[in-house]
């Protein structure tokens, strides 16, 4: 049975909000990994074990947190999140060893995982008439959220002090508030609930093979870029420049993702499949300009080729990710959206840590060039993929006229 869905028009603005800090907070502690590699004496592939528990913490989060809000409600599984973010926060205010960092990272793993998914289903719950428009605001807080954040970190550590703590400090204030705001918020979801919970098996029907293929080679190329955008490129970029401040770091990541935020808004109403196309062929050509740029060592080289990144990296992940919407079977959508989430969340977490790894073992300049061609060959890949799928759609209705 259905009852009539309360209105309470302030709720959809404040679970964007939501989102974007939420997705704010995950990136936060990229500007910070170079002062704790300083303090603490670790290496390269430490930051990036401390990025990839994040990560798997977040893929467990999205595989469980939708069955749990859609049987008990998005309001309480939203609660439990930001408070799930809020110690992850207190961990890194007190943090003064590695094991403090990977606990905070788990912490906000499993929070800011259960924040995209239930807010997500949220607001659709909210305008359920409206969900193309929707998920292109999502992607965009998403993106926009990061940018605010890394810029905003980075002016807090060079300006005022206790840089490794008052950063966090100030996210904490305005999660407690949209812990309020959550707390006052009525329960969106207010449909019958009587469903079984369950884990979202990663599954893939073979009718949509193709569309899949693409589409995920396509989001694991952009989030293995994201991966090393959110651990080790601030630390490279700040090197390169000869920076000795965090600032520069985290103004060009910051840079980047709102780049991404502005081409998913702008890109979200063009046709998906040709919009990744684009997007994962420009985010090989771009990738591959961050290598000169960071080997010449200019400033705005490497904040105009980053810039780029993001641009392109937008379009190829909203792009790819429309493009999969458009063709699950609404029976499997579960199975096919855990799958997708399952390869991206490893895109994001292995490339990552083999990249740590290779930095320990050379340095961080010596492998980024590397990196940054075998992922751009790998958007290549995803582009030439699409082209392939789109000549075989076309070629669908002959056939079967024949």
């Amino acid at each position: 049975m259905t009852t009539t869905k309360p209105t309470q028009r302030w709720g959809f603005g404040m679970l964007l909000a939501l989102v974007a800090v939420a997705l704010g907070v995950s990136g936060a502690p990229a500007p910070l990994y170079a002062l704790y590699a300083q303090e603490w004496g670790f290496e390269p592939i430490t930051t990036t074990v401390v990025f990839a528990v994040y990560a798997v913490a977040a893929l467990g989060s999205v595989l469980v947190t939708g069955s749990i809000s859609d049987r008990y409600g998005r309001r309480p599984v939203l609660i439990a999140a930001v408070l799930l973010i809020l110690v992850g926060l207190g961990l890194f205010i007190a943090a003064d060893s590695v094991a403090w960092l990977l606990a905070a990272r788990v912490a906000h793993g499993l929070g800011v995982g259960a924040v995209v998914v239930v807010a997500s289903a949220a607001l659709l719950d909210l305008r359920p008439d409206d969900g193309e428009r929707t998920g292109r605001l999502t992607g965009v807080v998403f993106n926009g959220g990061i940018a605010v954040t890394l810029v905003g970190v980075a002016l807090i550590v060079d300006m005022g002090p206790a840089p490794t703590v008052l950063p966090y400090a100030v996210l904490v204030a305005i999660m407690a508030a949209l812990l309020v705001a959550v707390l006052c918020m009525r329960e969106p979801h207010t449909d019958d609930r009587s469903v079984t919970l369950n884990i979202a098996r990663p599954r893939v029907p073979a009718s949509i093979a193709g569309h899949f293929r693409f589409s995920a080679l396509g989001v694991m190329a952009a989030w293995s870029v994201l991966g090393v955008l959110l651990s080790l490129y601030p630390r490279i970029a700040s090197e390169a420049i000869g920076a000795t401040s965090v600032l520069f770091g985290g103004a060009v990541v910051g840079a980047s993702a709102a780049a991404s935020a502005l081409s998913q808004a702008v890109g979200g109403r063009w046709p998906a499949r040709p919009t990744a196309i684009v997007g994962d062929l420009g985010t090989a050509v771009s990738l591959v300009l961050c290598v000169p740029a960071v080997a010449w060592g200019h400033a705005w080289a490497i904040a105009a080729a980053s810039t780029l990144v993001g641009l392109f990296f937008g379009l190829a992940f909203g792009g790819s990710l429309r493009h999969l919407s458009q063709h699950v079977p609404a029976a499997h959508r579960g199975e096919v959206m855990s799958a997708f989430y399952v390869l991206a969340y490893g895109a994001m977490a292995v490339p990552t840590v083999l990249a740590g790894w290779a930095a320990t073992v050379w340095s961080p300049q010596t492998i980024f060039a590397p990196f940054m061609v075998a992922v751009a060959v790998a958007c290549t890949l995803a582009a030439l993929l699409g082209m392939r799928t789109q000549e075989e759609t076309v070629d669908e209705p002959v056939a079967a006229a024949s």
